[in-house]
């Protein structure tokens, strides 16, 4: 797969970001981010100031009224097709924990909540559509990532799921917050502490995701979903912001259960640290994998999007 990048394209300034990729689709209204993380498929630090700094900065595009290229969708995606994210920095959390140091760890989950709730609330800015296009596997935080933004796409044999369970601890970052507002809490509840993995098509059936599509063809499920939402937009922000007055999230919960995770994880023992160890190294194992099968460049040209149909690849100029 070989993606196609030009941060030049956007209609705003950005930096060069290491670890995201970003083009804008002018005809669909949606501006794309890719992740990009190294050295593992993770949400480390730089990714996550990374992705704040876009939000922050297409927040400010769109409040300032002067912006000649409308956005209405932010749409988040892998630049692999393999991994969407596999969730939280561990070998970060594995050091910190070692060193006890609290500050750091709650340092860095700050941080995610401040992405995931700046997804949840569409950046502030009324009109805008947050969307997650999972493409192979989003655990633990890159699951959580997923549900917190507006509407989550995934392709029928995606993998989702919660494995935190699994080395004695939960996922901090909002995965009871978003799950409870889109299934029932003991079902949310159930799926956290089973760790399994779950298909795209089951995470639909359950009520977790909203839409879903077939192996290959996430991009052009994505695309039908805008081309549905902008004939009837106004009446589907409308019922975003009723469900939203009924089931409000605050930043205040998600600081809350923040800090739940953080003494949590301060009172994990050193079994639990080697199976941290184990899950590192299963996420580079990934990552070089991944790597294998994935071209990611950068071009000076036109802003492409990929919709694959059948066994083809075909690349739709926007």
């Amino acid at each position: 797969m070989k993606l196609i990048h030009n941060n030049n394209s956007l209609p705003f300034e950005t930096p060069k970001y290491a670890q995201l990729l970003c083009c804008y689709d002018p005809e669909r209204t949606a501006l794309w981010c890719y992740f990009n993380p190294k050295p593992r498929p993770s949400f480390n630090p730089t990714m996550l100031r990374e992705m704040r700094d876009l939000q922050k900065r297409l927040a400010a595009y769109l409040n300032s009224g002067n912006g000649a290229s409308p956005i209405h969708y932010f749409v988040y995606a892998s630049a692999s097709p393999d991994v969407f994210n596999l969730g939280g920095d561990v070998n970060l959390f594995a050091q910190l924990i070692t060193e006890r140091n609290r500050d750091a760890l709650s340092d860095y989950a700050r941080l995610c909540i401040d992405v995931v709730y700046a997804n949840a609330v569409n950046c502030g800015i009324p009109d805008l559509t947050t969307i997650a296009l999972v493409q192979g596997s989003a655990l633990g935080g890159g699951f959580e990532c997923a549900l917190s933004c507006n509407t989550v796409i995934a392709e029928e044999s995606a993998e989702m799921g919660f494995p935190e369970i699994l080395f004695n601890l939960f996922p901090g970052m909002g995965a009871m917050s978003f799950l409870s507002r889109r299934i029932n809490l003991s079902q949310a509840e159930r799926l956290v502490q089973s760790g399994k993995m779950y298909s795209g098509r089951s995470m639909w059936e359950m009520g977790a995701i909203e839409e879903l599509g077939n192996d290959g063809e996430g991009v052009y499920e994505l695309n039908n979903f805008i081309r549905r939402h902008q004939r009837s937009a106004n009446g589907r922000l409308a019922i975003r912001q009723a469900s939203k007055r009924i089931a409000p999230l605050t930043y205040q919960e998600l600081l809350d259960i923040v800090e739940l995770w953080v003494d949590a994880t301060l009172r994990i023992t050193p079994r639990d640290l080697r199976m941290m160890s184990k899950i590192v190294a299963a996420q580079n194992r990934l990552d070089a994998q991944s790597a294998d099968r994935t071209d990611v460049e950068e071009t000076a040209s036109t802003p492409m999007h990929q919709v694959k149909t059948g066994t083809e690849l075909a690349v739709v100029h926007a």
